[in-house]
C-alpha cells in the first residue's frame, strides 16, 4: 500500500473541493445580482446560474486528474470518475443551500467527500504509464 499516494489525493480532492465551491459560492451570488437588478425578468439570473453549476461540475474531474498528475501519480481512473459523478450529486443535492446568500455546502458533507476522494485515490491502481 502507498500511503504517499493517500496524501497525494486527500490534497488534490480538498483543493478541487474549495475550487469548486468557490466558483459556486461566487457565480450564484453572480446570479442572484442578475436576478436582483431585473425584477421584471423571471428568467434573470438562469443563464448564471446554469453556467455556473456545468462549470464546478466539468471542472471537478479536471481539477482531480490534473492534481494528481501534477504529483506524478497516474492510474487516476476510478478518482476521476467517482468523484466526479459523487461531485455532481453532492453539489447538485445542496444546492439550495449554497445558491442563497451567504450559503455553503455542509462542512461535514465536504469533509465526508474529501475522505472518499482520499480513499479512491488510495484504491487506484497507481501505475506508471
Amino acid at each position: 500500500m502507498r500511503y504517499v499516494r493517500f496524501v497525494k489525493g486527500a490534497v488534490t480532492v480538498a483543493v478541487s473541493t474549495a475550487a469548486c465551491h468557490s466558483l459556486m459560492y461566487a457565480g450564484f451570488a453572480g446570479a442572484r445580482e442578475s436576478a436582483a437588478a431585473s425584477e421584471d425578468d423571471m428568467w434573470a439570473g438562469a443563464g448564471e446560474f446554469l453556467l455556473t453549476t456545468a462549470a464546478s461540475w466539468a471542472l471537478m474531474p479536471l481539477l482531480l486528474w490534473a492534481g494528481m498528475r501534477v504529483m506524478g501519480e497516474t492510474g487516476n481512473t476510478v478518482l476521476v470518475a467517482v468523484g466526479g459523478l459523487v461531485w455532481l450529486g453532492l453539489s447538485g443535492y445542496f444546492t439550495d443551500d449554497i445558491d442563497r446568500a451567504g450559503g455553503h455546502i455542509p462542512v461535514l458533507a465536504l469533509v465526508v467527500y474529501v475522505l472518499l476522494g482520499t480513499a479512491l485515490a488510495g484504491a487506484d491502481t497507481g501505475r506508471r504509464d
